[in-house]
């Protein structure tokens, strides 16, 4: 089929919809013949009756209807092919609603926040931060980063952006009154804190010779925010288990130090998740693109990290 014949199938569209080739013909803007004739060549190359037609009506055949289906699914992806490429082409404009998550967003999120409003200075951001999972279509979010988890949601889609990987670690003030654990086992003898979800602390995860073993134990202290964890940590109270965008700059600056460096550490996605559409806008696609360029294939906070095997 040519490109010329996209012009008969448009009439064929129109007549259905307006059910008349006379309205058909004026919408169109020519004469009740040409509808007709336009539509009699579809039916002749295509070889089959796609329309009944009597003096006051007319009526799709079976064949007609099956047609009709293809042919306004087609129109609707060229006019959506086009309107991505009109889009895609302008620059970005309009409110950006994110939701981050608390520690992740604060640290290594909002720079990139800076740097794109600098970039395009017709979009202003709206910024939720939250380690709760939001419904973004109800609550109108355009982006949302989350750590860990299945996509489960139809509605919407994941792309991972980058890996959290968790490091266990103390302060130095504890090491000095606690000889470093050399295997898991050590742990037992040692002041350990839990984060909490859902109220129950959660077991740190090691790989130990290829083999998932979780380990836990009775702690004296337990919280539900991984920043509170972490200055408990940092204040000599025991051994943490915590994200190293959360203590990258400790562990360069010497305020923690990684332990058990010898066993693997299971590592999370970290997506931006966004609604289901047909296409991106502007400001959706090049914010995730500069996410994107800001981490790379290894983001900043996992780059030579002291104590820290590669990646």
């Amino acid at each position: 089929m040519g490109l010329n014949n996209f012009g008969e199938i448009a009439t064929f569209i129109a007549a259905v919809n307006a059910g008349s080739f006379s309205v058909a013909a004026q919408q169109l803007g020519v004469t009740r013949s040409g509808v007709g004739k336009s539509i009699a060549r579809l039916e002749e190359r295509l070889n089959v009756r796609l329309i009944n037609r009597t003096p006051r009506s007319l009526s799709l055949t079976d064949d007609g209807a099956a047609f009709f289906k293809r042919c306004v699914q087609l129109m609707d992806d060229l006019e959506e092919a086009e309107l991505a490429m009109a889009e895609r082409s302008g620059a970005p404009h309009g409110r950006l609603k994110l939701s981050l998550p608390l520690a992740l967003g604060h640290a290594h999120v909002l720079p990139v926040i800076d740097g794109f409003l600098a970039q395009w200075p017709t979009v202003s951001v709206e910024v939720g931060f939250t380690d709760q999972c939001v419904d973004l279509i109800d609550e109108g979010v355009d982006v949302a980063l989350r750590v860990g988890g299945q996509l489960q949601d139809s509605e919407l889609i994941g792309r991972t952006v980058a890996q959290q990987r968790m490091v266990l670690c103390a302060a130095p003030a504890y090491l000095a009154r606690h000889p470093a654990p050399a295997a898991i086992a050590d742990l037992k003898q040692h002041q350990c804190l839990f984060y909490l979800s859902g109220g129950k602390p959660q077991p740190w995860v090691f790989y130990d010779d290829e083999l998932e073993v979780e380990f836990s134990a009775a702690s004296r202290l337990a919280m539900n925010s991984i920043e509170a964890l972490r200055r408990s940590v940092l204040d000599g109270a025991g051994i943490g288990n915590l994200p190293s965008y959360l203590i990258e700059e400790d562990l360069r600056a010497g305020r923690l130090q990684a332990l058990l460096p010898g066993h693997k550490r299971p590592r999370m996605p970290i997506r931006v998740l966004y609604p289901t559409r047909q296409h991106l806008s502007p400001k959706v696609r090049l914010f995730i693109d500069a996410l994107i360029a800001a981490w790379g294939d290894v983001p900043p906070w996992e780059r030579d990290l002291p104590g820290v095997p590669p990646r």
